[in-house]
């Protein structure tokens, strides 16, 4: 009872960052995070996501990721991969577009609380962020260097209770707290970088497929006193073959 307690604790403590007056959005993001076998010990992980602007008016961002997973033992996973993002950039009447290549690492923990699944991750992200490109020509903006670090707690709980959790119904909840470190002023300056708390309701169709929808609250530190506070609905399939 005292580990579920903790752990509930962790999740919504991330909320604490949400709670006062900040910029408000609403957008919709879609995806599909994958991982294939290709040995006894080890897989490729893969996700791919879309993001849109605020009001779901148009596409903001697409991120393209993928990793080679070492799997130590069934509940524990080291991986390391390359990501690329691109973002949305409008200035004046102008839109374009702002590039990044992300080197990452991750380790990822996994164990039961009585009939509820539990994953933390640990990720490190090296960050290059590119010049922006506007209407064809390079803005003066970039390239930047930034370190970040995310950690990333998951509840899964089924709502039929069973020894080995294959198919039905679950709920989810998650947080997630980004911070950065060493060259900070190439982002928002500061080492609080955002938090991103989600609930959800899945359905998992074998022990190779989940499907899921859900509300995501996202608080985004910026540059000196401002923040943004994202309501998120996100629909995502999780995969594993």
């Amino acid at each position: 009872m005292k580990k579920y307690l903790l752990t509930t604790l962790i999740i919504l403590s991330g909320h604490l960052f949400s709670v006062c007056t900040a910029q408000s959005q609403f957008t919709g993001w879609l995806g599909s995070f994958n991982t294939i076998k290709t040995s006894k010990k080890t897989s490729i992980h893969n996700d791919i996501q879309f993001r849109s602007t605020d009001e779901i008016k148009q596409l903001q961002t697409f991120l393209f990721r993928t990793g080679l997973n070492y799997h130590v033992n069934k509940n524990i996973i080291i991986t390391a991969g390359h990501a690329y993002i691109r973002n949305k950039k409008i200035v004046g009447d102008l839109s374009g577009h702002t590039p990044e290549h992300r080197i990452w690492e991750q380790l990822i923990v996994t164990h039961k609380l009585k009939t509820i699944l539990v994953s933390h991750r640990f990720r490190i992200e090296q960050r290059f962020i590119g010049k922006s490109v506007i209407d064809g020509n390079q803005l003066s903006d970039g390239p930047n260097y930034a370190n970040r670090f995310r950690y990333f707690i998951r509840n899964i709980l089924p709502f039929k209770k069973t020894a080995e959790f294959k198919k039905g119904m679950f709920a989810a909840l998650q947080n997630e707290v980004f911070v950065n470190f060493g060259n900070t002023e190439a982002v928002n300056g500061k080492f609080f970088d955002q938090n991103r708390l989600y609930l959800a309701t899945g359905y998992r169709l074998s022990s190779k497929a989940d499907l899921e929808i859900g509300y995501l609250n996202q608080y985004v530190n910026g540059r000196g006193s401002q923040f943004t506070k994202i309501h998120v609905l996100q629909a995502a399939a999780y995969l594993r073959l």
